[in-house]
C-alpha cells in the first residue's frame, strides 16, 4: 500500500486526483504518516497547487519539522508565495520545533526570490545562532542570497573560518558563476595558513579554468605534487569532493590527479554513481571507447547502478569523439528518458568536429525547440556547413539567426598578470592599461613580422 500511494501521487497532474488521493489518506489514517504527507505537499507544488498543498499543511496536527522544512520548499519556489514560507519558518519555533540544516537553505530560497536584504540578514543571524554556519548547503544558499552584493560580508561575519567555511564559501562562489571571487578566497586562504583539502582544490581549480588563470593551476599541481604522500581525506570530505568534481565543466590532469590522490585513502569503497561519471568522462577524453562501453553496461550488470542521464552524456560524448555518430545517434533515441539540450548539444558538436552537416541539421531541429534563444547552437551549424564549404547553408542559417532576433555573442577572456584576473570583452576598452596592452600588441606583431621577413 505504502508504495502504492507514492506511484499513485507520482501520476497526479491535476486537482482532481488529488482530492481523491486526500480523501483516501484522511480515511485510512495516512494522512499522519509524514513522508506520505510530505509526499502529496511536493506531488502539489510539482503541478503547480502549492496553495492547495499549503491549506492541507494548515489542518495537519502538530507538522514535525520534515514537514516543515517540506512546506516550506514547496511555497519558496515561487515568488507569490515566498512571504508565506518565511511566516512558515517563523512558526516553527513557535510551535516548539527546532530548524535544521534543511530548513536554511529552503528558507534562503524564498529570500532569493523577494530579493529582500534586511530579511536575509534576519535569517543569517539565526544561521548563526543555530550553529549551522558552517553547513556547506547553508554557506551556499547564503552565497546565492548574496551573490550581486553582500557575499563578502557574509563570509566575515561568520565567526569561526575553519577549513570548512573557506571551501564552502569558495564552492559557493564557484557554484553561482563567479570564479574570480573564488580564487581571491582561495589566495586568502593559502595567505592566513589555512590547511587546504581537496574540495577547495578542486574548487579553485574550476574557477582557474573559467578565468584562464594558468599559475594559480600550476600552483595546485605543484602543491598535489608536494603533498601527495600526505593526502588523505574523510570520508564526508571525499563525498563533498566528488560532488565538487561533478559540477566542474572541464577537468584537466591536474583535477584528476587531485580527485584520484584523494580518494587513494578509501581502497576497496565500492563505487557509485558519481565514480562512474568520473570514469566514463575520462574514458571519452582520453578515447578508451570500448572500456567506456564495458564500464557502462556493469553499471546495472554488475554493481546494480541505473545509469542517468548524465552517464548517457559521457558514453554519449565518447562515441561521438570517436566517430560513431550512428551509434551516438541510436543510444540518444534509445534512452529510457528525453535527452536534454546537453544531450543533444553534445552530438551537435561531435557532428560539427567529424563534419557530418545531416546530424548537425537534425539535432539542432531538436535544440531549437529546446533552447530557442541559444544562438550558440546556429552559429556552431553555420561553422559546420562553412567548414565543408556549404556556403549557401551557412548563409541561410545566419540568416534565420537575424529574422528570430538572435545574435551572437561577445567574445571576452580572462588573463592572469602577476597573479590578478582581468577581464577583456571584444570591441570594449574599460581596462585601465588598455593603451598599454595595445602598444605591447603592435610591438609583438612588428616583431613577429621582423623575425618572419
Amino acid at each position: 500500500m505504502y508504495k502504492l500511494l507514492i506511484s499513485k501521487l507520482g501520476l497526479c497532474s491535476s486537482l482532481k486526483p488529488l482530492y481523491q488521493l486526500h480523501g483516501f489518506l484522511i480515511l485510512t489514517g495516512f494522512y499522519n504518516d509524514d513522508i506520505i504527507l510530505s509526499k502529496f505537499i511536493e506531488t502539489c507544488s510539482r503541478v503547480g497547487l502549492s496553495h492547495y498543498g499549503h491549506s492541507v499543511f494548515k489542518r495537519k496536527y502538530q507538522p514535525s519539522i520534515y514537514v516543515y522544512n517540506t512546506m516550506i520548499n514547496s511555497l519558496s519556489s515561487d515568488r507569490s508565495s515566498a512571504k508565506e514560507s518565511l511566516f512558515l519558518f517563523k512558526n516553527i519555533r513557535v510551535v516548539g520545533l527546532i530548524p535544521d540544516s534543511y530548513t536554511f537553505p529552503f528558507v534562503l530560497k524564498a529570500v532569493n526570490r523577494l530579493l529582500d536584504g534586511s530579511v536575509a540578514k534576519q535569517v543569517h543571524g539565526q544561521v548563526i545562532r543555530s550553529g549551522f554556519q558552517e553547513d556547506i548547503h547553508v554557506a551556499i544558499a547564503l552565497v546565492r542570497v548574496y551573490s550581486t552584493s553582500g557575499a563578502h560580508e557574509i563570509f566575515e561575519s561568520m565567526k569561526v573560518k575553519n577549513v570548512i567555511s573557506w571551501t564552502s564559501v569558495i564552492s559557493g562562489y564557484v557554484h553561482v558563476k563567479r570564479p574570480k571571487e573564488a580564487i581571491e578566497i582561495f589566495q586568502r586562504m593559502r595567505g592566513e595558513g589555512v590547511e587546504l583539502d581537496e574540495v577547495a582544490l578542486l574548487a579553485a581549480l574550476s574557477a582557474c579554468v573559467d578565468l584562464g588563470a594558468l599559475e594559480l593551476g600550476k600552483w595546485i599541481h605543484r602543491f598535489i605534487d608536494q603533498h601527495r604522500l600526505h593526502m588523505t581525506v574523510s570520508l564526508c570530505n571525499a563525498s563533498k569532493a566528488l560532488q565538487v568534481f561533478e559540477r566542474m565543466t572541464y577537468k584537466n590532469v591536474v583535477s584528476w590527479t587531485t580527485i584520484i590522490l584523494g580518494l587513494a585513502s578509501h581502497a576497496g569503497t565500492r563505487p557509485n554513481e558519481i565514480t562512474f561519471i568520473g570514469i566514463l568522462s575520462a574514458c571519452s577524453h582520453v578515447g578508451l571507447v570500448e572500456s567506456g562501453r564495458s564500464y557502462f553496461n556493469s553499471m546495472s550488470c554488475k554493481y546494480g547502478i541505473t545509469p542517468k542521464i548524465q552517464h548517457y552524456g559521457c558514453i554519449i560524448d565518447l562515441l561521438g569523439r570517436a566517430g560513431s555518430l550512428q551509434e551516438a545517434e541510436d543510444l540518444v533515441r534509445s534512452m529510457p528518458f528525453n535527452a536534454n539540450a546537453a544531450i543533444w548539444g553534445s552530438l551537435l558538436a561531435s557532428a560539427r568536429t567529424q563534419g557530418d552537416s545531416s546530424l548537425a541539421t537534425k539535432t539542432l531541429e531538436r535544440l531549437s525547440i529546446l533552447e530557442p534563444t541559444n544562438s550558440g547552437n546556429y552559429t556552431l551549424l553555420s561553422n559546420t556547413y562553412a567548414t565543408l564549404g556549404k556556403w549557401n547553408e551557412a548563409r541561410l542559417v545566419r540568416k534565420t539567426m537575424r529574422s528570430s532576433g538572435l545574435k551572437k555573442l561577445t567574445g571576452g577572456s580572462f588573463i592572469e598578470v602577476n597573479g590578478c584576473i582581468h577581464n577583456f570583452v571584444a570591441g570594449i576598452i574599460t581596462n585601465p592599461e588598455a593603451k598599454v596592452i595595445d602598444q605591447m600588441e603592435k610591438d609583438e606583431m612588428k616583431e613577429n613580422y621582423l623575425l618572419t621577413g
